[in-house]
């Protein structure tokens, strides 16, 4: 994504990343939906109604910021239509956030508990509960894949193919930066299991 945030002005004449998805959502009957900039990382949320999008991406002229934006109006479209992969992928949203948070107190307090119990037994416990809870966490974020593949794949390349939105050539980068977007939550699983590692580590010494 930051390979092809430059030249920072190529779509300068066609409009910023908040453009276009402002544009697309009205294309599509989504006028409820509305466009803002966050801090928070680009994303949908189907609470508020809202496409989010970093101050890159929401101001931006680059191919990435017009590919983002269009990877996140996807994820508006599958809400619109109620699709029942997207419905799901919310639901364990939710139960991998509970289940780091968990994980993250039971693996903080297990030392705490050993002390305190003086058995070997409360303390396992305690680190098996925070271990399979991040594990929970860490296949949540796997299954929401084919949730982000669709809208890059089955929303955002199909829209930028016969919108003609973007410049000759630059379709295959275009691509690429949708598979990125789409691969965020293997960052996030990996990043899980990573500080998983880390943790048995700690607690292991």
């Amino acid at each position: 994504m930051d390979k092809y945030r430059q030249p920072a002005d190529r779509y300068r004449k066609q409009g910023s990343g908040g453009e276009l998805a402002r544009h697309l959502l009205d294309s599509f009957g989504l006028g409820n939906v509305e466009v803002e900039e966050t801090s928070a990382g680009d994303h949908y949320d189907p609470v508020a109604k809202a496409v989010r999008l970093t101050p890159d991406n929401y101001s931006g002229y680059s191919l990435t910021a017009v590919t983002v934006a269009t990877h996140e109006v996807g994820h508006a479209i599958q809400d619109s239509r109620g699709e029942s992969l997207f419905l799901a992928r919310q639901k364990l949203v939710k139960t991998a956030m509970v289940g780091e948070r968990i994980a993250g107190m039971m693996l903080v307090a297990a030392p705490l508990i050993l002390m305190l119990t003086r058995m070997p037994q409360a303390g396992a416990i305690t680190i098996m509960i925070g271990i399979v809870s991040m594990a929970l966490s860490t296949m949540v974020h796997l299954l929401t894949l084919p949730v982000e593949f669709d809208a890059s794949y089955g929303k955002a390349l199909p829209i930028l193919q016969k919108g003609g939105y973007l410049h000759d050539g630059d379709l295959e980068h275009a691509e690429k930066i949708l598979k990125a977007a789409a691969l965020t939550y293997v960052a996030a699983s990996l990043t899980s299991l990573l500080n998983l590692g880390r943790w048995v580590a700690v607690l292991r010494r």
